[in-house]
Protein backbone atom coordinates (compact mmCIF):
# COMPACT_ATOMS: atom_id res chain seq x y z
CA UNK A 1 0.00 0.00 0.00
CA UNK A 2 1.11 4.05 -0.68
CA UNK A 3 -0.51 6.96 1.02
CA UNK A 4 0.96 10.13 -0.24
CA UNK A 5 0.32 12.35 2.69
CA UNK A 6 0.72 15.47 0.55
CA UNK A 7 -0.27 16.40 -2.80
CA UNK A 8 -1.96 19.75 -3.66
CA UNK A 9 -4.78 19.79 -6.75
CA UNK A 10 -6.89 23.19 -7.20
CA UNK A 11 -10.41 23.63 -8.82
CA UNK A 12 -10.46 23.20 -12.57
CA UNK A 13 -11.23 26.42 -14.01
CA UNK A 14 -7.71 28.13 -11.76
CA UNK A 15 -5.52 24.91 -12.03
CA UNK A 16 -3.36 25.97 -14.79
CA UNK A 17 -3.33 29.83 -13.92
CA UNK A 18 -2.39 29.51 -10.30
CA UNK A 19 0.11 26.62 -11.35
CA UNK A 20 1.71 29.27 -13.88
CA UNK A 21 1.56 31.73 -11.11
CA UNK A 22 3.77 29.21 -8.66
CA UNK A 23 6.28 28.58 -11.41
CA UNK A 24 7.05 32.50 -12.39
CA UNK A 25 7.86 32.43 -8.85
CA UNK A 26 10.45 29.82 -8.76
CA UNK A 27 12.16 31.70 -11.96
CA UNK A 28 11.83 34.70 -10.57
CA UNK A 29 13.89 33.12 -7.47
CA UNK A 30 15.82 30.49 -8.94
CA UNK A 31 16.20 31.97 -13.07
CA UNK A 32 14.45 32.12 -15.91
CA UNK A 33 15.64 29.13 -17.30
CA UNK A 34 15.00 26.80 -14.19
CA UNK A 35 12.13 25.54 -15.35
CA UNK A 36 8.45 25.47 -17.07
CA UNK A 37 4.42 24.26 -15.83
CA UNK A 38 5.55 20.94 -18.28
CA UNK A 39 9.16 20.33 -17.00
CA UNK A 40 8.41 21.66 -13.06
CA UNK A 41 5.09 19.65 -12.85
CA UNK A 42 4.18 15.80 -13.69
CA UNK A 43 0.39 16.04 -13.98
CA UNK A 44 -2.30 18.93 -13.85
CA UNK A 45 -2.54 20.17 -10.47
CA UNK A 46 -6.52 19.09 -10.96
CA UNK A 47 -8.66 16.25 -9.00
CA UNK A 48 -8.34 14.41 -12.71
CA UNK A 49 -4.55 14.45 -12.54
CA UNK A 50 -4.31 13.15 -9.07
CA UNK A 51 -6.31 10.78 -10.31
CA UNK A 52 -3.86 9.50 -13.09
CA UNK A 53 -1.13 10.20 -11.16
CA UNK A 54 -2.27 7.78 -8.78
CA UNK A 55 -3.22 5.06 -10.75
CA UNK A 56 0.46 5.51 -12.86
CA UNK A 57 1.81 5.06 -9.56
CA UNK A 58 0.12 2.78 -7.85
CA UNK A 59 -1.03 5.14 -5.33
CA UNK A 60 -3.65 3.79 -2.84
CA UNK A 61 -5.06 7.20 -1.05
CA UNK A 62 -3.88 10.23 -1.14
CA UNK A 63 -3.92 13.94 1.39
CA UNK A 64 -4.34 16.94 -0.55
CA UNK A 65 -3.14 20.39 1.39
CA UNK A 66 -4.82 23.38 0.37
CA UNK A 67 -3.38 27.04 1.50
CA UNK A 68 -5.39 30.28 2.38
CA UNK A 69 -2.85 32.85 1.46
CA UNK A 70 -5.84 35.50 2.06
CA UNK A 71 -8.08 35.12 4.94
CA UNK A 72 -10.82 35.94 2.32
CA UNK A 73 -10.31 32.72 0.55
CA UNK A 74 -11.05 30.67 3.28
CA UNK A 75 -14.42 29.45 2.61
CA UNK A 76 -14.24 28.60 -0.87
CA UNK A 77 -10.93 26.77 -0.33
CA UNK A 78 -12.27 24.56 2.34
CA UNK A 79 -15.49 24.04 0.58
CA UNK A 80 -13.67 22.74 -2.17
CA UNK A 81 -11.82 20.51 0.11
CA UNK A 82 -15.02 19.71 1.48
CA UNK A 83 -16.56 18.40 -2.24
CA UNK A 84 -13.77 16.41 -3.47
CA UNK A 85 -12.90 14.27 -0.18
CA UNK A 86 -13.89 10.51 -0.66
CA UNK A 87 -12.63 7.07 -0.17
CA UNK A 88 -9.75 7.83 -2.36
CA UNK A 89 -8.78 11.42 -1.18
CA UNK A 90 -8.66 12.93 2.47
CA UNK A 91 -8.34 17.40 1.57
CA UNK A 92 -7.66 19.01 4.83
CA UNK A 93 -8.92 22.75 4.93
CA UNK A 94 -7.06 25.36 5.52
CA UNK A 95 -7.05 29.46 7.07
CA UNK A 96 -5.18 32.31 7.46
CA UNK A 97 -3.55 32.92 11.03
CA UNK A 98 -4.47 36.47 10.88
CA UNK A 99 -8.12 35.56 10.05
CA UNK A 100 -9.97 37.20 13.03
CA UNK A 101 -12.29 34.49 13.02
CA UNK A 102 -9.98 32.00 13.21
CA UNK A 103 -11.14 30.21 16.39
CA UNK A 104 -14.48 29.85 14.39
CA UNK A 105 -13.50 28.29 11.43
CA UNK A 106 -11.27 25.13 13.25
CA UNK A 107 -14.39 24.40 15.23
CA UNK A 108 -16.41 24.16 11.93
CA UNK A 109 -13.53 22.05 10.27
CA UNK A 110 -13.66 19.53 13.39
CA UNK A 111 -17.30 19.52 12.96
CA UNK A 112 -17.34 18.87 9.44
CA UNK A 113 -15.49 15.97 10.05
CA UNK A 114 -12.40 17.43 9.00
CA UNK A 115 -8.65 15.70 9.99
CA UNK A 116 -6.19 18.26 9.47
CA UNK A 117 -5.08 21.87 8.16
CA UNK A 118 -2.58 23.26 6.35
CA UNK A 119 -0.64 25.84 6.80
CA UNK A 120 1.72 27.81 4.62
CA UNK A 121 3.88 30.41 6.58
CA UNK A 122 5.68 31.74 3.95
CA UNK A 123 2.84 32.41 1.55
CA UNK A 124 0.54 34.12 4.77
CA UNK A 125 3.38 36.21 5.60
CA UNK A 126 3.47 34.67 9.41
CA UNK A 127 6.10 33.33 11.90
CA UNK A 128 5.49 30.76 13.30
CA UNK A 129 6.33 31.24 16.73
CA UNK A 130 3.85 34.14 16.72
CA UNK A 131 1.34 34.49 19.07
CA UNK A 132 -1.18 34.01 15.93
CA UNK A 133 0.22 31.10 15.14
CA UNK A 134 0.38 29.70 18.32
CA UNK A 135 -3.17 30.10 19.31
CA UNK A 136 -3.95 28.20 16.09
CA UNK A 137 -1.65 24.98 16.87
CA UNK A 138 -2.75 24.81 20.05
CA UNK A 139 -6.73 24.98 19.17
CA UNK A 140 -6.12 22.52 16.43
CA UNK A 141 -4.36 20.22 19.08
CA UNK A 142 -7.74 20.35 21.88
CA UNK A 143 -9.83 19.89 18.34
CA UNK A 144 -8.21 16.72 17.81
CA UNK A 145 -6.85 18.20 13.90
CA UNK A 146 -3.84 17.89 12.70
CA UNK A 147 -1.58 20.72 11.02
CA UNK A 148 0.80 20.18 7.99
CA UNK A 149 2.69 23.70 7.41
CA UNK A 150 5.51 24.34 4.86
CA UNK A 151 8.95 24.34 7.05
CA UNK A 152 12.13 25.86 6.10
CA UNK A 153 12.53 28.00 2.44
CA UNK A 154 10.60 27.56 -0.77
CA UNK A 155 11.80 27.31 -3.91
CA UNK A 156 9.60 29.63 -5.29
CA UNK A 157 9.25 32.82 -2.43
CA UNK A 158 12.39 35.00 -0.99
CA UNK A 159 13.73 35.29 2.57
CA UNK A 160 12.71 35.90 5.11
CA UNK A 161 11.92 32.26 6.72
CA UNK A 162 8.68 31.75 8.38
CA UNK A 163 9.15 28.32 9.69
CA UNK A 164 12.60 27.50 10.21
CA UNK A 165 13.81 24.36 12.34
CA UNK A 166 14.76 26.60 15.37
CA UNK A 167 11.23 28.43 15.54
CA UNK A 168 9.84 25.64 14.86
CA UNK A 169 11.48 23.98 18.01
CA UNK A 170 9.43 27.20 20.10
CA UNK A 171 6.03 25.85 19.04
CA UNK A 172 7.40 22.79 21.27
CA UNK A 173 7.59 24.69 24.41
CA UNK A 174 4.38 25.36 23.59
CA UNK A 175 2.20 22.57 22.86
CA UNK A 176 3.72 18.56 22.91
CA UNK A 177 3.56 19.18 19.01
CA UNK A 178 2.96 15.21 17.95
CA UNK A 179 -0.22 16.86 15.70
CA UNK A 180 2.38 18.94 14.04
CA UNK A 181 3.95 17.78 10.51
CA UNK A 182 6.86 19.78 9.39
CA UNK A 183 6.70 19.08 5.50
CA UNK A 184 9.76 18.61 3.74
CA UNK A 185 11.28 16.63 6.00
CA UNK A 186 11.61 19.34 8.62
CA UNK A 187 12.62 22.13 6.90
CA UNK A 188 13.57 22.18 3.14
CA UNK A 189 17.10 23.11 2.29
CA UNK A 190 17.77 23.57 6.27
CA UNK A 191 17.91 19.98 6.89
CA UNK A 192 21.54 21.06 9.08
CA UNK A 193 19.39 23.12 11.40
CA UNK A 194 16.35 20.12 11.54
CA UNK A 195 18.85 18.30 13.08
CA UNK A 196 20.35 20.43 15.19
CA UNK A 197 16.50 21.42 16.87
CA UNK A 198 14.06 18.93 15.41
CA UNK A 199 15.18 15.75 15.35
CA UNK A 200 14.05 13.81 18.29
CA UNK A 201 11.46 15.64 19.12
CA UNK A 202 7.60 14.52 19.17
CA UNK A 203 6.91 16.68 15.42
CA UNK A 204 6.27 13.97 12.61
CA UNK A 205 8.01 15.01 9.25
CA UNK A 206 7.24 13.97 5.53
CA UNK A 207 9.17 13.35 2.38
CA UNK A 208 7.87 15.69 0.03
CA UNK A 209 10.49 17.29 -2.54
CA UNK A 210 13.15 16.04 -0.81
CA UNK A 211 14.36 13.63 -3.53
CA UNK A 212 16.85 16.13 -5.50
CA UNK A 213 18.10 18.13 -2.59
CA UNK A 214 18.62 16.05 -0.05
CA UNK A 215 21.85 13.32 -0.29
CA UNK A 216 20.84 10.16 1.05
CA UNK A 217 22.89 9.84 3.70
CA UNK A 218 21.16 12.51 5.15
CA UNK A 219 18.04 11.65 4.64
CA UNK A 220 18.87 8.24 6.40
CA UNK A 221 20.26 9.94 9.49
CA UNK A 222 17.52 12.09 9.77
CA UNK A 223 14.87 9.67 9.32
CA UNK A 224 16.39 7.00 11.59
CA UNK A 225 17.59 9.67 14.52
CA UNK A 226 14.46 11.19 14.40
CA UNK A 227 12.01 7.57 14.29
CA UNK A 228 11.03 6.45 10.96
CA UNK A 229 7.66 5.93 13.01
CA UNK A 230 7.15 9.72 12.58
CA UNK A 231 7.73 9.98 8.86
CA UNK A 232 4.92 10.10 6.28
CA UNK A 233 5.26 9.24 2.56
CA UNK A 234 4.93 13.06 0.67
CA UNK A 235 5.47 13.39 -2.70
CA UNK A 236 4.30 17.01 -3.34
CA UNK A 237 2.40 15.91 -6.35
CA UNK A 238 2.12 17.46 -8.90
CA UNK A 239 5.61 18.97 -8.35
CA UNK A 240 7.28 15.55 -7.76
CA UNK A 241 5.96 12.02 -9.05
CA UNK A 242 5.10 9.87 -6.16
CA UNK A 243 7.31 6.92 -7.97
CA UNK A 244 10.05 9.15 -8.24
CA UNK A 245 9.63 10.00 -4.28
CA UNK A 246 9.25 6.07 -3.96
CA UNK A 247 12.47 5.10 -5.28
CA UNK A 248 14.31 7.53 -3.78
CA UNK A 249 13.02 5.94 0.13
CA UNK A 250 13.84 2.54 -1.69
CA UNK A 251 17.28 3.57 -2.83
CA UNK A 252 18.59 5.35 0.35
CA UNK A 253 19.20 2.26 2.52
CA UNK A 254 15.85 2.02 4.60
CA UNK A 255 14.95 -1.89 5.88
CA UNK A 256 11.26 -3.06 4.05
CA UNK A 257 9.81 -3.08 7.68
CA UNK A 258 10.34 1.05 7.55
CA UNK A 259 9.38 1.78 4.53
CA UNK A 260 6.40 0.19 5.41
CA UNK A 261 5.88 2.52 8.20
CA UNK A 262 6.88 5.47 5.99
CA UNK A 263 4.90 4.39 3.34
CA UNK A 264 1.05 3.70 4.72
CA UNK A 265 1.59 2.13 8.05
CA UNK A 266 2.55 5.87 9.93
CA UNK A 267 -0.30 7.50 8.00
CA UNK A 268 -2.78 4.76 8.76
CA UNK A 269 -2.20 4.94 12.67
CA UNK A 270 -2.42 9.05 12.19
CA UNK A 271 -6.01 8.66 10.85
CA UNK A 272 -7.29 5.52 12.55
CA UNK A 273 -10.58 4.41 10.38
CA UNK A 274 -9.77 6.59 7.75
CA UNK A 275 -8.29 3.74 5.15
CA UNK A 276 -7.50 0.13 7.08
Amino acid sequence: MLIDFHTHVFPDKIAERSIAVLVKGIQNIQGADYGTAETLTCRPATLDGLYCNMEENHVDHSVCLPIATKPEQTAHINAFAEQIRNDRVLSFGSLHPTDPNWERILYDLAERGFRGIKLHYQFQLCMIDSPESIRILKKAEEYGLLVVFHAGADIGLPPPIYATPERISHVLTEMAGSHLIAAHLGGWQQWEDVERYLVGTPILFDTAYIRQFLSAEQALRIMRNHGVEKVLFGSDSPWESPQDTLQYLQGIGLTEDELNLICYQNAQRLLPGVWA
